[in-house]
């Protein structure tokens, strides 16, 4: 079918299904899909109904939810965090200088993707505008230029450590990208801690994270081994003891600050897995509920660290995120995810009303290229570590590599600082409201969404315009942080259709 239907080229097609045969076949064994909703889910509602991944709720406590209390602003002079954000760094160990950036391949730039016609250059030394990852040199390159950007206190970083050529990668070659890329880590940012969290692509097959009650050669052991040996040093024990058995932790990284690192993969739309049972897979949004109430006791706050945002996961698992997003307001003090690649951000309203804005996650921009982007990186500024902090964001700013400027003759890589969100959206602070507002002024000010959309694709924006349906459907996205919930975007488009929240972000098979 793969070859038929041209979804990739036939040598693709042959070790995609070589490479995730045994665990499909394992899930479709133990799956309890009849014959029609097996059909329903391959081929869509003409051949069967499917409702497989049905609704199902967390328990939240019985202690009554505090009246909500936006923070204050924090004193003049009161210290200021710098928290580097680090995601989707998709190394290509098999990265070439001069390959073609436009095989047929699901990934390019890279050895067997052949050369291009003389009529089209090569890939650049630093990097591609195509559906390419990064070469080594490159995020040596990123962490070697951080100082003008530090220093930092911590580091979050969102996983998708390997690159994209997921057809043909094995446990050894996930496990050499998370050494190297901890080695390297490690070796730039030296003594200040790292709060790693899984991403969708650090595993083999991608996305396949089977939760917890799959033991032996198909479970997720070998990768959350490595990862806590790789991360000893940055994470303590009982970090470590969580990480091994379902690859999410919490920690206390400084005092009244509580950091819960998630694996965003037990709510992942392509995690195959879920069909055999897709109820809080690995009871791990029972054991952020039980976290968050701890730390509501103790007066803490509450940063929430992963991969996948929330609104792009199954509808359950996002909607019951959701809730405990609006139970927990109070402690919650920032969201922190990446996958998408660009620079985003998804609004949590009060369940009530859907209309108080209560939490923002901010979405970060990737280091690689993959698609038609720049490199980049994200810095938090974030209210510091002191007695009665709130420990929110008060502002943002990115920086990227410009690869037509680093990829000319003779030159070399200049990590340039892009954008200060405040000052380019003037923004009186960095809390939801601001956030929510600002969709609203970007749906009325065309010239400010196409600085949104120019930033959105860290300075490379596509060379087709953003119309209306685009921009709607993207200004849509941003205040969706609940999956499959069209009701968020109502004021947009008072006497219209909704627009698709995820409709104009996809990836391409395989990725």
């Amino acid at each position: 079918m793969c070859k038929m239907l041209n979804i990739a080229p036939p040598d693709v097609c042959e070790s995609a299904v070589h490479l995730f045969e045994d665990d499909m076949v394992e899930v479709w064994r133990r799956s309890v899909l009849s014959p029609s909703e097996a059909c329903g889910l391959l081929l869509g509602s003409t051949c069967g109904h499917w409702d497989i991944f049905s609704s199902w709720n967390v328990s939240l406590p019985a202690v009554p939810k505090p009246p909500p209390k936006p923070p204050s602003p924090p004193a003049p002079g009161a210290p200021v965090s710098r928290v580097l954000f680090l995601t989707d760094l998709h190394w290509d160990h098999d990265y070439m200088e001069g390959t073609d950036p436009d095989c047929a391949n699901p990934l390019c730039c890279r050895k067997g993707s052949g050369w291009p016609p003389t009529s089209r250059p090569g890939a650049g030394y630093w990097g591609e505008y195509s559906k390419c990852d990064l070469p080594l040199r490159t995020l040596e390159s990123m962490l070697k230029g951080l100082g003008p950007a530090g220093p930092f206190e911590m580091v979050y970083w969102t996983g998708d450590i390997p690159a994209h050529n997921v057809w043909q990668q094995s446990r050894q070659d996930q496990l050499r990208a998370l050494t190297t890329l901890t080695d390297l880590v490690r070796k730039y940012l030296g003594p200040v801690p790292v709060y790693p969290a899984v991403g969708n692509h650090e595993s083999t097959p991608v996305n396949g994270f089977p939760p917890p009650f799959i033991k032996g050669n198909q479970s997720s052991q070998w990768l959350y081994e490595a990862m806590a040996k790789a991360w000893e040093p940055w994470l303590p024990p009982d970090a470590l003891h969580t990480l091994r058995i379902g690859g999410f932790y919490a920690l206390t990284p400084r005092p009244g600050l509580r950091l819960i690192a998630l694996n965003m993969n037990f709510c992942s739309r392509e995690n195959f897995w879920l069909l055999i049972n897709s109820t809080d897979p690995g009871g791990q949004l029972q054991w952020l509920v039980g976290e968050l109430q701890a730390a509501e006791d103790r007066g803490d706050k509450v940063h929430i660290i992963g991969h996948i945002p929330p609104g792009h996961c199954l509808k359950s698992w996002s909607w019951n995120y959701y809730r405990i997003v609006a139970r927990y307001e109070n402690t919650l003090a920032g969201q922190f995810f990446g996958h998408t690649h660009v620079d985003e951000f998804e609004i949590f309203y009060d369940e009530e009303t859907l209309s108080r804005p209560l939490s923002v996650a901010f979405l970060g921009p990737s280091a690689t290229t993959y698609i038609n982007l720049n490199p980049g990186y994200r810095v938090y500024q974030i209210d510091g570590n002191y007695s009665g902090s709130s420990h929110v964001v008060l502002d943002h700013e990115t920086y990227i590599l410009n690869l037509t400027q680093a990829n000319a003759p003779g030159a070399t890589p200049h990590w340039q600082h892009l954008y200060r969100a405040r000052e380019t959206y003037g923004l009186p602070d960095a809390l939801p409201a601001s956030w929510h507002n600002l969709v609203y002024r970007m749906r009325d000010d065309v010239q400010l969404f196409q600085t949104f959309w120019f930033l959105y694709h860290k300075g490379h924006p596509p060379s087709e315009p953003c119309g209306t349906p685009c921009r709607l459907a993207t200004l849509c996205a941003q205040l969706s942080a609940r999956a499959d919930s069209p009701t968020l975007c109502r004021h947009l488009m008072p006497n219209g259709s909704l627009p698709d929240a995820h409709g104009s972000w996809s990836w391409p098979l395989f990725c």
